[in-house]
């Protein structure tokens, strides 16, 4: 499986069967990514939304109607975006999805936070994902805080990395994440939802010592940067 960063919390996965997920678009608004991604590029077979805040969703719609790729999120994320004519799957908290071409399989799991619509409509819980294509087990945490739930979705599923967010006041930051991992039992974490804005600012150097202190690998990927899981060391 590779994991392309597209800035924020925003992924376009690409499992071993050739299906991209794209998880979470929030790359126009984003001054960051808006000049290094085009959304023309992306073609997703699939769109994952963890929850329904404007970084999250901010271009789902139009990369769904370009692409024609469904909406996979829980029930509210379905009606808001079935109105404005993309295709949806609804779903919600503990349900799976399977796709039907492959091994792919994406679990709902719980995210401690929020959620709402831009017009400040109801979106539903909010949740993260445990991805499996038959070779690879990646778990994004969407936006959350620390919780023991990760405890058992690492005693469920054997977990290659984890997307977790690291920039603190809206989600977990680098200390929290660190435990995060910790419950995870994994080696590597691919860091999120950092640097976009002032206020979730981190120390790039510091997180990357708070993580390797704990015998952990933070990878801060580049906006467009790609990293094949293939590649990655383990331990065991």
């Amino acid at each position: 499986m590779e994991v392309q960063y597209l800035g924020h919390s925003a992924f376009l996965l690409t499992t071993a069967g050739g299906e991209r997920l794209l998880l979470d678009p929030f790359i126009t608004p984003n001054e960051r990514a808006k000049d290094k991604i085009r959304l023309d590029d992306i073609r997703p077979d699939y769109i994952l939304i963890s929850h329904a805040h404007f970084d999250h969703i901010a271009d789902a719609e139009e990369i769904a109607k370009k692409s024609g790729a469904p909406i996979i999120g829980v029930w509210e994320i379905h009606a808001y975006f079935e109105k404005r004519g993309c295709a949806t799957y609804p779903m919600n908290v503990g349900g799976t999805w399977k796709s039907s071409k492959t091994d792919l399989r994406v679990k709902l799991v719980p995210a401690i936070h929020s959620s709402s619509f831009p017009d400040g409509s109801y979106g539903g819980l909010a949740v993260g994902f445990v991805i499996s294509d038959g070779n690879r087990n990646v778990y994004y945490a969407g936006d959350t805080a620390l919780s023991l739930e990760m405890e058992l979705i690492a005693e469920r599923y054997d977990l290659q990395v984890a997307l977790l967010p690291i920039g603190g006041t809206f989600t977990m930051d680098v200390e929290d994440a660190v435990e995060a991992a910790l419950l995870l039992d994994v080696e590597h974490v691919i860091g999120m939802h950092y640097n976009t804005f002032p206020v979730i600012a981190i120390n790039q150097s510091d997180a990357i010592k708070a993580f390797k202190d704990n015998d952990i690998t933070l990878h801060l990927l580049d906006i467009g940067g790609i990293l094949d899981l293939a590649s990655l060391p383990t331990s065991s």
